[in-house]
């Protein structure tokens, strides 16, 4: 077929091309949290009520980009806020110079903020039905959000301390805990990132942060019983060892003594990982009840991180490295066929740098093979997408309609 040949000839320009200068629209797509593939409804003419916003344009993109990052701070610090700067000493401070005194609940106050303009635009965000089609009516988004992620988005966006703070009804603690209900906006965040599960340096990656993650999380816990446990006048909880090993330790007459947050974190951070990775070093012991029973949970969960996140790193590493692996074994067998076939050295290099052009396009991959899998007139469009240059320029098809280039000879 006319087509076929020139998907051949002119493959290879089309593909450098394309490499040279990225289309606009491939820049939304990198940036986009969607699909890769475009489907049918971005290649028309969108037609929208007013004040209304296509989940798929660059306004959307960079929005979602921003409340992702701030969801990454709120995993971090709220649970960090949460177990170690939210003691008594801070507690009256907020009480003496006021709320707005503290620059983290000034940030925390402003990703509430934005939380909630999420939640206004999410409300005049569109979205695809189960016909592919795009839905702007608003009644129909509101109830279409409504069903989905509003609950998580609400109890996620509700300021808690200003809420509690002001009728003072509740303590500190109980405000850190609730202020970890931001953490249910991770679930979506989950379901952004598994376009990325198909590259593997991308889920290695993935796979790492969230293994700090919930080592930073336990660490916030294992601080947390160890703060309880001091509280009840138990002295030989890990706390207290460490304040003796460091010679900062706690005297119940000055409120400041003991080892310093940076200490504390980092020597729980420490014993998280070692536990996780382990079974510890032992210079980080639990003494109480309460630590062991939790470091117990925590070995249980090290061991299951295993199984399921360093078990596949190795699959993950040698996918990595596939491509590599393919291009060496083609050579070798080209290699192998020159030295069987005792082919002069002019033809030789010949052939390994054509070997070495062919791959550095088309990465072992056998286009016609690959056209071969679709239906005729898919063919027939793919061959004039990747031709279209030369169909454009030459004298020969200037007026030809777009049944006649796709025709078969």
């Amino acid at each position: 077929m006319f087509y076929r040949t020139l998907g051949t000839q002119e493959q290879s320009s089309e593909m450098s091309s394309t490499r040279r200068a990225p289309s606009l629209s491939h820049f939304q797509s990198v940036l986009s949290l969607g699909a890769d593939v475009l489907p049918e409804y971005k290649l028309q003419a969108p037609r929208i009520h007013k004040w209304t916003i296509l989940h798929y344009s660059p306004f959307k993109a960079v929005w979602d980009w921003l409340i992702l990052l701030l969801v990454i701070y709120t995993a971090i610090f709220t649970p960090y806020s949460a177990a170690f700067l939210l003691s008594d000493e801070e507690e009256a401070a907020m009480q003496t110079c006021g709320y707005s005194c503290s620059p983290l609940n000034v940030v925390d106050l402003i990703v509430d903020i934005m939380f909630v303009i999420d939640i206004v635009i999410n409300f005049r965000t569109t979205y695809v039905n189960a016909n592919d089609e795009v839905v702007s009516q608003p009644g129909r988004i509101a109830v279409h959000y409504f069903k989905g992620w509003f609950l998580i988005d609400m109890v996620a966006a509700i300021p808690f301390d200003l809420l509690i703070y002001r009728s003072g009804e509740e303590t500190t603690t109980l405000i850190g805990l609730l202020k970890t209900a931001r953490l249910l906006r991770l679930v979506r965040v989950a379901r952004k990132l598994d376009r990325y599960s198909e590259y593997g340096a991308a889920v290695l990656f993935l796979l790492m942060c969230t293994f700090a993650l919930i080592a930073h999380w336990l660490a916030c816990i294992w601080y947390a019983i160890g703060n309880v446990e001091r509280n009840a006048d138990s002295r030989i909880g890990w706390l207290d060892s460490l304040g003796e090993q460091l010679g900062k330790s706690y005297n119940d007459s000055v409120p400041a003594s003991g080892p310093s947050i940076k200490d504390k974190y980092v020597t729980a951070l420490y014993f998280t990982f070692s536990s996780l990775t382990s079974v510890g070093f032992g210079n980080v012991s639990p003494n109480t009840n309460s630590e062991k029973i939790f470091s117990i949970c925590v070995m249980l969960i090290g061991s299951l991180m295993y199984a399921s996140i360093f078990g596949n790193v190795s699959a993950i590493i040698q996918r990595l490295y596939s491509g590599t692996a393919r291009y060496h074994t083609q050579m070798l067998r080209v290699r192998e066929f020159i030295r069987f076939h005792q082919i002069p050295n002019p033809l030789r290099q010949r052939l390994e740098e054509y070997f070495q052009h062919a791959w550095s396009y088309t990465n072992g991959i056998d286009m016609n093979a690959v056209l071969k899998g679709f239906p005729e007139c898919l063919q027939a469009d793919i061959c004039l997408h990747l031709n279209r240059t030369l169909l454009q320029n030459c004298k020969a098809f200037k007026g030809s309609t777009k049944g006649c280039l796709r025709a078969p000879p």
